[in-house]
């Protein structure tokens, strides 16, 4: 396994060669694609989107009532094009807000009161409110107001690498999709693994939060589990090209397959 310096990074080593397989995002690959690199989505991580709007137990808020207040963001271009779709269906714009982004965790602006709301997945940003701010933070879905409900984490292969390696590709993600099912079925038994190796740099009690709540968005374990589509992809190209992020788009088929997955297309 290798850990690149920085999330940026995961498309270059698999574009490059670096790495064979590699977990990123629907947009990173989007992004890889546009500039011509050889790689492709080979599996889903979850079953949609579960990333939105967070603010303090107790302050629940409309989306008209955040024009002009401080929005904690990550400064990506998938972050600011789903917070543009949900404003947009209040008749506001970014314009309306007022960003402030955060190097790596939007948490620590939020509990410390220097943003009145902040963005992100209930299965990190959500989790960490719970376990470090110690509330139940109120949340705003942004598939209920224009995002589609796509998946945001994906499994990617380096193309010419699985070309050359089908077989062992196969046997990767059948893997993958066994130990899914096995962490989800003993999650006593896999929190406990994941703490021991990462002790240092993770919270027990964070770390069996966020499982829990990973669980809630990763789907039955099944063949399935993993298995992507052509809807999911379509509209989160379309929501893409809508507000310009990329300019054009290719064939849906030229993201994603299914070929490496148990029930294969």
């Amino acid at each position: 396994m290798v850990a690149p310096p920085t999330v940026a990074d995961t498309m270059k080593f698999l574009g490059t060669g670096r790495a064979d397989v590699a977990f990123t995002t629907v947009m990173d690959i989007i992004f890889a694609k546009e500039q011509g690199a050889p790689v492709i989505s080979i599996g889903r991580y979850g079953t949609g989107n579960n990333w939105g709007i967070f603010t303090p137990e107790g302050q629940s808020v409309t989306l008209a009532q955040l024009k002009g207040k401080r929005i904690g963001i990550y400064n990506d271009a998938w972050t600011k094009a789903q917070l543009s779709l949900m404003l947009k269906s209040a008749g506001m714009t970014l314009d309306d807000i007022q960003m402030v982004a955060a190097a790596d965790d939007t948490v620590p602006l939020l509990l410390q009161k220097r943003v009145d709301a902040t963005t992100g997945i209930t299965n990190a940003e959500g989790t960490e409110i719970a376990v470090a701010g110690k509330q139940t933070p109120e949340f705003m879905p942004a598939t209920r107001h224009g995002v589609p409900d796509t998946p945001i984490f994906m499994f990617a292969g380096n193309q010419r690498w699985l070309e050359k390696n089908p077989q062992l590709a196969k046997a990767f993600m059948r893997a993958t999709a066994r130990s899914l099912r096995y962490a989800i079925e003993h999650p006593d038994e896999a929190t406990a693994a994941f703490a021991a190796k990462y002790s240092k740099s993770y919270d027990e009690n964070f770390v069996k939060r966020q499982w829990r709540d990973t669980m809630q968005v990763l789907g039955a374990p099944g063949d399935d589990q993993l298995k992507q589509n052509d809807k999911a992809w379509r509209d989160v190209l379309d929501a893409a090209t809508s507000l310009g992020i990329v300019k054009s788009v290719l064939p849906v088929e030229e993201y994603y397959t299914n070929a490496y997955l148990a029930q294969g297309q």
